[in-house]
C-alpha cells in the first residue's frame, strides 16, 4: 500500500469524470421531467375530451335503450 498524493493528471481525470457524471444525471433528470409532463398532458387531454363528449349528449341519448326488453341475452350464444 503506497500512500502517494494524487498527481495533477489523475486529479484532472477525476474532475472530468465528475463533470461527465453530472451531465448524465442532468440529462436523465430532464428526460424524466419531460416524460412526466407528457404523461400528465395526455391524461388531462383525455379527461377534457371525455367531458366534452359527455356534454354533447342530448336528453334522448340517456334514454336510448329504455324500451328494449332484450338486455343481456343478446350475443351471449343462448
Amino acid at each position: 500500500m503506497s500512500v502517494e498524493p494524487e498527481s495533477p493528471a489523475s486529479a484532472e481525470e477525476s474532475a472530468e469524470l465528475e463533470k461527465c457524471g453530472w451531465k448524465t444525471v442532468r440529462v436523465i433528470t430532464w428526460f424524466s421531467v419531460g416524460m412526466a409532463v407528457a404523461a400528465l398532458g395526455i391524461y388531462v387531454g383525455n379527461e377534457l375530451r371525455c367531458r366534452a363528449k359527455f356534454k354533447k349528449r342530448t336528453p334522448y341519448d340517456f334514454y336510448a335503450n329504455a324500451g328494449e326488453q332484450q338486455a343481456s341475452e343478446f350475443g351471449m350464444g343462448i
